[in-house]
C-alpha cells in the first residue's frame, strides 16, 4: 500500500465510524434469509455490494474513502464480501476491506478476521489488519501496533499511533515525527504497559469469549 493511499485508508477509518453500525435495511432481512452467519442483502442491496466491489480497486482519493464508508454503513449484507475482498492480492484493496470492517465496531468479525490467513510481504497491510482487529475490540492486536511504532516511515508510525491512542487513551508521549531516542523511549512506555496489562483478564482474554454461567 502507497503512503498516500494508506494514510486515506486510516482517514476514511474515523469517518466511517460516524456513518457505521452495522446498518442492515429491512429488505435485506427478507428476501435472502442468511448467508452464513451474516444478514443476507436482498437482490438490489446485494448487486449494488458486488458493483461496489468491483469499482473499488479502481478507486482513488475521495472516493477511495467514499467507498469504505459506504461498505462500512451497509455493515452484515456487506460483511461477506468484505472478509473475501481482505485476500485480494493487492494490498491497497485488501486494506480497504479490512478498514471497512474495523469501522463497523462489530466484535463478531473478530474470529472471521482471524481465521483469514496473514498476508506475507506487506508491513502496511499488516498494520492495517492490526488496527481493524483492535478498533473491533481485540487487544491481542496491540503487539503489532506497538512494533509498528519502530517503522521507518513516520506515515506508518503515525497510523499505528493513531489508533493505539483512540483504542487506549493512552500515549506516553510518542510523536511519529520525533527524535530517534525520544520515539524509542516512548516505544518502551508502550512495551512496559502493555507487558503490565498480560495480568488483566479483560485484555489478556478474548473480548469476543462470552462467560459461561456458574454451576
Amino acid at each position: 500500500m502507497n503512503p498516500t493511499c494508506a494514510s486515506l485508508v486510516s482517514r476514511a477509518v474515523l469517518a466511517a465510524v460516524l456513518a457505521a453500525g452495522c446498518v442492515s435495511t429491512s429488505s435485506s432481512t427478507t428476501a435472502g434469509g442468511h448467508t452464513g452467519p451474516w444478514l443476507a442483502a436482498s437482490p438490489t442491496l446485494q448487486s449494488q455490494i458486488d458493483d461496489n466491489a468491483k469499482r473499488l480497486p479502481w478507486t482513488h482519493g475521495v472516493e477511495r474513502v467514499q467507498m469504505i464508508q459506504w461498505f462500512a454503513s451497509i455493515g452484515e449484507p456487506a460483511y461477506p464480501t468484505l472478509l473475501e475482498m481482505t485476500k485480494d492480492p493487492r494490498p491497497d484493496v485488501a486494506g480497504a476491506a479490512y478498514a471497512s470492517l474495523g469501522a463497523t465496531r462489530d466484535a463478531r468479525l473478530v474470529e472471521h478476521i482471524h481465521a483469514i490467513p496473514a498476508a506475507a510481504g506487506s508491513a502496511d497491510l499488516d498494520y492495517e489488519r492490526g488496527r481493524a482487529l483492535l478498533r473491533l475490540g481485540d487487544f491481542q492486536a496491540v503487539p503489532s501496533l506497538i512494533a509498528g511504532l519502530r517503522d521507518e516511515r513516520s506515515l506508518a508510525r503515525a497510523l499505528c499511533s493513531q489508533t493505539l491512542i483512540e483504542a487506549t487513551h493512552e500515549n506516553f508521549g510518542f510523536d511519529p515525527r520525533g527524535e530517534d531516542a525520544a520515539r524509542e523511549e516512548a516505544v518502551k512506555k508502550w512495551e512496559a504497559w502493555w507487558a503490565s496489562r498480560q495480568v488483566d483478564p479483560l485484555i489478556s482474554g478474548s473480548k469476543t469469549e462470552e462467560k459461561k454461567p456458574s454451576d
